[in-house]
């Protein structure tokens, strides 16, 4: 059984029915509380389960994200980031307002819990919080328009699946144009479902493309320790691939 509370919101579950029903006498004998039932929405996860599995999304969220930065009536991009343009610091560059830059990125940077196909480009833009640029706006509200065409996007979590923990892991070489420091990318999958993810700029200039994937495999094996051990703690250890 797992019980997680955030303030004075409790969510739990189990695969054990009677387990459940324990739990829920034992709390509302103890506290005055209210059951709300199935979990349909959570910290502005939309959790959709069915017979199979379960859906999670962040289909409300994104739209209002879209809403409020006012980008409803644009037009919607393919991509999240362009594979040809690179950011710079751009020192010359026409100002932007900085708590709107901010905003705009903390606004995005929630949206990945659910969108792991944001973590790279929304990681990149995140590096110019400090002096945004006209350039680097530009770059965030094509996030944005890409979001816009993508709400529909969520995550599958299948019942039919296994306990075996599997991650991948990459990198680039010398890939930020200001500081030339590679960035490394993992995505950890348990059974067919993908349950972490992570996209970050190295602390270190790497010498060679070796030196950067040994870094970003360094980075995944402790990932997948750490997960392994979390499901040894909870009676379902299993033994990592790479």
């Amino acid at each position: 059984m797992v019980v997680q509370v955030y303030v004075d919101v409790i969510v739990f579950g189990s695969i054990s029915q009677k387990k459940v029903d324990g739990f829920v006498k034992m709390m509302t004998d103890e506290f005055e509380m209210s059951i709300f039932g199935e979990l349909n929405f959570f910290l502005g996860l939309q959790v959709k389960q069915t017979d199979d599995g379960m859906f999670i999304s962040q289909r409300k969220y994104a739209r209002s994200l879209v809403r409020i930065f006012e980008l409803v009536g644009s037009k919607s991009a393919k991509t999240p980031m362009s594979t040809t343009t690179k950011l710079i610091r751009d020192e010359d560059g026409e100002d932007v307002d900085t708590k709107l830059y901010r905003g705009m990125i903390g606004s995005l940077l929630y949206l990945t819990a659910s969108r792991p196909d944001l973590c790279l480009s929304v990681g990149i833009c995140a590096r110019y919080q400090a002096k945004p640029k006209k350039s680097h706006l530009q770059a965030v509200k094509r996030i944005i328009k890409y979001v816009k065409g993508t709400v529909e996007y969520d995550l599958h979590y299948t019942k039919d699946t296994s306990s075996e923990l599997v991650g991948f892991c990459d990198a680039d070489w010398g890939g930020h144009t200001d500081d030339r420091r590679s960035t490394s990318g993992g995505c950890f999958f348990l059974g067919n479902n993908m349950v972490a993810w992570h996209s970050k700029k190295q602390n270190s200039t790497s010498l060679s493309t070796t030196e950067a994937k040994y870094i970003a495999l360094g980075s995944c094996c402790a990932q997948l320790m750490w997960m392994r051990q979390t499901l040894s703690d909870s009676g379902k250890g299993t033994g990592p691939e790479m």
